[in-house]
């Protein structure tokens, strides 16, 4: 039975990690944000599990990748790379459907010779790609960045497995299931989003002059606290239909 701490304390990591599950759990019902969603496991790996950075691929319906969520904008800068160069952890993981691990990227200049030197100059030593797949459905890839030459450990990375899996089964399962061409147009409503919140961010930044990673959380934090859609307020500030200083001026 897990404990609970004293009124006013910080919740333990076992409780954290309970909330996490919860949260990637909430997708089996109708109403979720599938690039929200996959944002917020990209930072439970960073929050929770120790991974320095982390990021997600996930195909269209003609199996191309995307970039869908990243924990900073480096890390996503990273992911867009490997798309470019069609090489690297990520891409692998997705084509073979197994985890994809190096303890050391300085030793996979030959097998990433685009992508290893680019995560090296960012500071990163171990990469591991996880797939995001249900049996043989293989519909993206999480990708994990430590900043020194080790792993997360056993345990971590069996978290983080767990954590994909749920997140996949959420995106595939009921409407996958009930729907024949509802899986295509969820994922490309999600490709399609992140484009729209590429462009909203852009917006914060001209108009706030603020980072664009720093304007992204602006964004997720006003509408978290509104309990609105992602997409749909990007999309108003993408429009101009939302003055962007509403979000900005939000303590």
């Amino acid at each position: 039975m897990m404990n609970t701490p004293p009124a006013g304390s910080a919740p333990t990591r076992e409780q954290q990690l309970v909330r996490a599950f919860v949260d990637m759990a909430d997708t089996l019902v109708d109403d979720y944000d599938v690039v929200d969603l996959l944002h917020r496991l990209a930072g439970y790996c960073v929050s929770l599990l120790g991974a320095t950075a982390a990021g997600l691929l996930l195909s269209d319906q003609r199996g191309s990748l995307h970039v869908v969520a990243a924990s900073d904008e480096r890390t996503r800068l990273l992911e867009l790379l490997q798309l470019q160069a069609d090489q690297g952890p990520c891409l692998d993981a997705y084509r073979t459907g197994v985890p994809v691990h190096t303890d050391d990227l300085a030793v996979e200049r030959n097998r990433w010779p685009v992508f290893a030197p680019e995560a090296l100059a960012e500071g990163y030593r171990s990469v591991q790609a996880i797939p995001l797949r249900l049996r043989r459905q293989v519909i993206g890839a999480l990708n994990l960045f430590g900043r020194d030459a080790t792993l997360l450990g056993q345990e971590n990375l069996e978290i983080a497995r767990a954590l994909a899996d749920t997140a996949t089964v959420g995106i595939l399962q009921e409407r996958a299931i009930r729907h024949g061409e509802v899986l295509t147009e969820q994922l490309q409503t999600a490709l399609t989003s992140r484009v729209i919140i590429e462009q909203a961010k852009g917006v914060l930044f001209h108009a706030g002059g603020i980072p664009m990673d720093q304007a992204f959380e602006r964004l997720r934090s006003y509408c978290r606290s509104h309990n609105l859609q992602l997409s749909v307020i990007a999309e108003d500030l993408a429009r101009g239909t939302r003055d962007p200083r509403t979000i900005l001026t939000r303590e």
